[in-house]
């Protein structure tokens, strides 16, 4: 499908976040079912039997079908629109922490035809499916934005980028898979030490992490802080692992 500049669809390839979730809650799903059909046809018509199983397994294949369309479809629409509200300007530079196969990357370096994309990762297919730097610089290409794009190997709780070098940090479904919360403290620190004053961020994540994110940036001085849930169209599995983005300004001064 042909890109245009500033628009959800793509050319790249980029795999399925973590995987094994929706390969979990499928085969929970189809077993359920299955045993459904299986109670029906040894005790007739005795609903008790069947309607658990059925009502479960009907649940769980949902939730596989809410967590691929997200994935594969409703975080590129979402994102479009949050790049959209950062109002990028061309010349600006843009790093994303986590940044995967380049799925939010290269749709902001769409954006900045004459700034610079970087994205940050280490590359571990449990969190995305096929994750690897070869990977995300053919994507880069496929979407013909290589000259503008710039991939490190490197833990986003110890960025080798300056201070103050980038204008806008990008994070999507990434800092939460730090396990501890120091861990993912330090993440945030890195994003408010290389942001330009007057620079802007954006933390996509799960809910339950975002409003830990929003304490601490406001702790260290960010402005405008803000957490709002981002629909069904990032639901991974349904409402219950929904995704709230957290949205802040460095102080200019």
């Amino acid at each position: 499908m042909a890109q245009t500049t500033g628009d959800s669809s793509h050319r790249g390839d980029y795999g399925i976040d973590e995987p094994r979730w929706p390969l979990l809650n499928a085969a929970v799903g189809v077993i359920l079912l299955a045993g459904a059909a299986w109670a029906r046809e040894r005790s007739g018509r005795r609903a008790g039997w069947v309607l658990l199983p059925a009502l479960g397994g009907a649940c769980f294949v949902g939730s596989a079908v809410s967590y691929l369309y997200t994935t594969t479809r409703g975080k590129f629409a979402v994102w479009h629109e949050l790049l959209r509200d950062l109002d990028l300007r061309e010349d600006e530079t843009v790093l994303d922490m986590g940044c995967g196969r380049g799925a939010v990357l290269l749709m902001a370096a769409q954006l900045v035809s004459s700034g610079r994309a970087i994205g940050i990762d280490l590359w571990r297919t449990a969190e995305q499916s096929g994750n690897s730097i070869e990977v995300t610089r053919r994507n880069a290409a496929l979407e013909g934005v290589a000259d503008r794009v710039e991939l490190h190997t490197g833990d986003m709780r110890a960025t080798p980028f300056a201070d103050a070098s980038v204008d806008v940090v990008l994070s999507s479904l990434a800092i939460h898979n730090i396990a501890d919360a120091g861990g993912r403290a330090r993440a945030l620190d890195e994003a408010v030490r290389v942001l330009r004053p007057g620079g802007r961020l954006a933390i996509a994540d799960i809910l339950y992490a975002t409003d830990e994110y929003a304490d601490h940036l406001r702790d260290r001085g960010m402005e405008d802080v803000r957490v709002r849930t981002l629909g069904w169209r990032f639901w991974y599995g349904g409402p219950w692992v929904a995704t709230n983005v957290v949205t802040a300004r460095k102080p200019s001064g």
